[in-house]
């Protein structure tokens, strides 16, 4: 009984937000729901997108040619993200809200753009310089929440942000379940220029970091892209960046490609093209779920085991969910329903991206932390483009789109021998 009143006596005494704090998680929080939605327009538009904008680009729109040209597309937004590293050396030089507002602008704008394109390569150059927006926002966002956030506060607060990103892809299911059905692609692309009025409202509301703000009045003259790689922190850069490369790949394979397994399903279980469509929206909706509930159980677990012992967790179940869903449930004679309730834990596993919102800032002093967290997520995009091209190819050589994703659960079986080379910082305060 005793135990429990201390529990509730301390939560009680969790230091209060204020007005601005609360104002920049959610205008944060917004910006990566955005940030997933437009993410996720591109997975579920891809084949209606190509299948028109294919013959205008003189190709013939087989799902052969879909397929690759859909990798080819994906991989060249991977690339923008990866190009993404600039942001951070910005905001550790001109403030996180102002960069942050920066990223969601050109997100935004670009991903409206592609609305208006007339041939893949005018869509390849639209989705390219939106993923230079895209990439910097969660650098960005996990900066500010983890600076801006109480020490007691704010390691929730990292698996509260997260969760951002899935809604996004909640949102970008239910558009599409609606508008995307209704109205087409286009109108889908269209819809991913709102954030802008949220990056307006970060500039007009939300304050700086006090943090950044006493590390920019001491003014120490610093290269911070230099010093990651410096005798200090070379190692945990190198380590956080594998390890992060590991859960794009794995993530991004599984989520970009489920759209298309579960409308490949539908379609071998006799459904019509909308039914399809429909249900892969209703089975990205249930992947998202599961994503925000392993978001939120990670904070706590994360606190209880160790950062360490929980990414093997997180891991661990990202390379069995793979394998199950793609390598086993998708070549099933009635594999729907198995498929999709694999997706929910395929979606749980997938929150491991939480623990770096939270882990990354505890590694790195408030001077280079933009710059560690942005590099760190661009890393891995840059291997993940390349890692991407490989598995459309392979889908085209082989005819089948489960095999190749689901040989993508190895690299998280690789991930579980680089976790231990990988700092614990369980139980430290965020360093200044």
């Amino acid at each position: 009984m005793n135990s429990v009143t201390d529990r509730t006596s301390v939560a009680r005494r969790r230091t209060p937000l204020n007005r601005s704090q609360i104002a920049g998680f959610w205008g944060a929080w917004a910006g990566w729901t955005l940030d997933g939605m437009d993410s996720f327009i591109y997975a579920l538009v891809l084949t209606p997108a190509l299948t028109e904008l294919l013959p205008r680009s003189g190709f013939a729109a087989t799902p052969s040619n879909v397929g690759l040209a859909g990798s080819i597309l994906f991989a060249l937004f991977l690339v923008g993200w990866g190009l993404s590293f600039i942001w951070g050396p910005l905001a550790d030089r001109f403030g996180r809200t102002k960069v942050l507002a920066g990223t969601i602008v050109t997100f935004a704008i670009f991903t409206g753009l592609a609305a208006t394109s007339t041939n893949v390569w005018q869509l390849g150059i639209y989705r390219f310089i939106a993923g230079v927006g895209i990439g910097g926002e969660w650098a960005l966002a996990g900066t500010y929440v983890a600076e801006a956030w109480p020490e007691d506060r704010r390691k929730m607060g990292a698996g509260y942000l997260q969760t951002g990103y899935y809604a996004g892809f909640f949102l970008a299911a239910a558009l599409n379940y609606t508008i995307g059905v209704h109205y087409g692609w286009r109108a889908m692309f269209l819809t991913g220029a709102v954030p802008v009025v949220v990056a307006i409202l970060i500039l007009l509301r939300v304050k700086e970091t006090d943090k950044w703000q006493k590390a920019e009045a001491r003014a120490v003259p610093t290269k911070p892209l230099r010093e990651i790689f410096g005798p200090t922190y070379r190692r945990r850069t190198w380590v956080a960046c594998i390890l992060l490369t590991i859960a794009i790949i794995g993530l991004w394979a599984g989520a970009v490609y489920e759209p298309s397994a579960v409308i490949q399903l539908a379609t071998r279980a006799g459904m019509t093209k909308i039914d399809s469509v429909r249900t892969a929206s209703l089975a990205t909706g249930l992947l998202s779920i599961g994503t925000i509930l392993g978001c939120l159980a990670l904070p706590p677990l994360a606190e209880r085991v160790g950062r360490k012992n929980t990414l093997a967790i997180y891991f661990a179940g990202m390379a069995v969910s793979i394998a199950g869903s793609f390598g086993w449930a998708f070549y099933l004679p009635n594999g729907l329903a198995p498929f999709i309730a694999w997706l929910f834990v395929l979606g749980f596993f997938g929150g491991n991206f939480a623990l770096f919102s939270l882990w990354l800032p505890e590694q790195f002093e408030t001077r280079v932390r933009a710059t560690a967290f942005a590099f760190c997520t661009s890393f891995g995009r840059f291997i993940g483009a390349g890692v991407n091209f490989l598995l459309g190819a392979a889908v085209l050589h082989m005819h089948t789109l489960g095999v190749p994703v689901a040989l993508t659960a190895l690299a998280f079986v690789i991930g579980l021998f680089v976790i231990p080379f990988a700092p614990e910082t369980k139980g430290e305060e965020l360093p200044q």
